[in-house]
């Protein structure tokens, strides 16, 4: 088997890559890489020095490939299968890059700076930013909730990779801003993500791991 996924099941990023995979039945040797342990830590730093996950190897072209959405790119080229994610003409592509961009950027990547700062010790921790952040996804929910109007995924009718970013963000998203009662269009929405098979396969392989995330006193238990 020549890919190697080097991840971490609760890593929003890495669900990203494996909902893509699963679309697609790829096969893969799955790498699950603690942290907490120094050797193997030492040991993926050395295969990727900056020391984000997810990241893809391909023995069969000698090649690492970083970053969620290049992974999935690198796929569509290098190991094509059933389910495309990235539509073939150039303009509905571009879209779905678009859609993908705002995700990762301004979903996933505000929700991970709430996420991370609850397990800051408390003399460290911002308030600021925190806000920020939270403003920054009450903006981006307006924002999908406007794209949606008429669409069952996020760039149409067809599951692309925008659809593998929202999934695993807008899970763990919720739970920093709810967005359930406010945003009725993205609520329908997540809701078929939430039941799509390939997601559905990734939070099961998560939920041993979901005891882990850092939660704000009172905050319902994690879970599918």
């Amino acid at each position: 088997m020549s890919l190697t996924l080097y991840f971490h099941p609760l890593s929003c990023f890495c669900q990203k890559v494996l909902i893509a995979l699963y679309e697609n039945g790829t096969s893969f040797t799955p790498s699950f890489v603690d942290f907490g342990d120094t050797a193997e830590r030492a040991e993926f730093l050395r295969l990727w020095p900056i020391g984000k996950f997810p990241l893809l190897r391909d023995a069969s072209r000698d090649r690492l490939v970083p970053e969620s959405s290049l992974i999935i790119e690198y796929l569509a080229l290098h190991h094509r299968g059933s389910a495309p994610l990235l539509p073939p003409d150039p303009d509905r592509a571009l879209e779905v890059r678009r859609l993908d961009r705002l995700v990762d950027g301004y979903v996933a990547q505000p929700m991970q700076k709430i996420v991370l700062d609850r397990i800051r010790p408390a003399d460290r921790k911002d308030p600021h930013g925190v806000g920020e952040a939270r403003e920054m996804l009450s903006r981006a929910y307006g924002v999908l909730e406007a794209e949606l109007d008429g669409r069952s995924w996020a760039a149409g009718e067809r599951f692309t990779m925008a659809d593998c970013a929202a999934a695993p963000a807008l899970f763990y998203a919720e739970r920093c801003l709810s967005f359930q009662d406010s945003h009725p269009r993205l609520a329908a929405y997540f809701e078929r993500l939430r039941t799509r098979p390939s997601f559905v396969r990734v939070l099961a392989e998560a939920e041993p791991y979901f005891r882990f995330f850092p939660r704000e006193d009172g905050d319902a238990e994690l879970r599918r």
